[in-house]
């Protein structure tokens, strides 16, 4: 009987993705009797700290939660606010991302956005395509039921242009149709503010994920807390639906062998 593929577990103590809902502005700026839109400036501040930290550990991928598909169902004033915030992170933070090889991107139902803010993210796409020191993936208008379906949509257009079978779509169809794609899975998603759920982002891809969760708000987020995210990830065993021994290091004879 064939013995699965031992995928790479745990090999590395620094994660190659990680998947951040940043979470807790607006009560960080309530604490502080403030309007909710200063805890979403603070916020901003946090989003560089966390790029800073990626550049310097050699994490290849950051994938934020900015808006949800959902987050449009917010008071109107929030949503304005926080689409001129978005916009003018836009127009103030690219060049700076650019010059430190940051390749920049954005997933989720960009069509929900203005014009002028649809034209900058096009911009900064283009701008940033050739850039490798860090894919930041911003998950704007994201849900990751949206994702999944806009997969099944895909792979039922094929059908039904007869370019592909039903038997054919598989978990890899699937997959190959998901937002990211071409970037390994999150092996680390964090959560700030206190919350114990995933908020239906990446549905797909955190299938395998180590999840970290802290009490921390966005804006009070700092190098030490990630420091305590990396070294908790470090001390897991990813066994992916195996046993221990067999995610052991390559020593142990599954490794070597093709049947038993």
């Amino acid at each position: 009987m064939p013995v699965p593929a031992i995928p790479d577990a745990g090999a590395s103590p620094v994660p190659r993705h990680v998947a951040v809902i940043m979470d807790g502005n607006g009560r960080w700026a309530e604490r502080r009797r403030r309007p909710r839109i200063i805890g979403h400036r603070a916020g901003a501040r946090a989003v560089n700290i966390c790029i800073d930290y990626c550049l310097q550990r050699g994490i290849e991928a950051l994938t934020l939660f900015a808006f949800s598909s959902e987050n449009w169902g917010r008071p109107e004033d929030e949503v304005g606010a926080l689409m001129k915030l978005f916009l003018n992170a836009l127009e103030r933070e690219v060049d700076e991302l650019h010059r430190r090889g940051v390749r920049l991107r954005f997933i989720g139902e960009r069509e929900r956005f203005a014009p002028e803010i649809l034209a900058r993210m096009r911009d900064a796409e283009q701008r940033t395509v050739g850039n490798h020191a860090l894919h930041l993936n911003i998950a704007a208008s994201y849900g990751g039921r949206q994702d999944i379906a806009h997969a099944a949509r895909a792979l039922a257009e094929e059908v039904a242009a007869g370019r592909l079978r039903p038997e054919q779509i598989d978990e890899a169809a699937i997959a190959r149709r998901m937002a990211l794609s071409d970037l390994p899975p999150p092996d680390l998603f964090i959560r700030t503010g206190g919350d114990h759920r995933i908020s239906n982002f990446l549905l797909w891809q955190l299938a395998y994920t180590e999840l970290w969760f802290t009490e921390i708000l966005w804006p009070e987020l700092d190098a030490a807390t990630l420091d305590r995210a990396i070294e908790d990830f470090a001390g897991r065993e990813r066994r992916f639906g195996l046993t221990s021994a067999q995610v052991a290091p390559s020593s142990h004879p599954l490794h070597d062998r093709t049947d038993a």
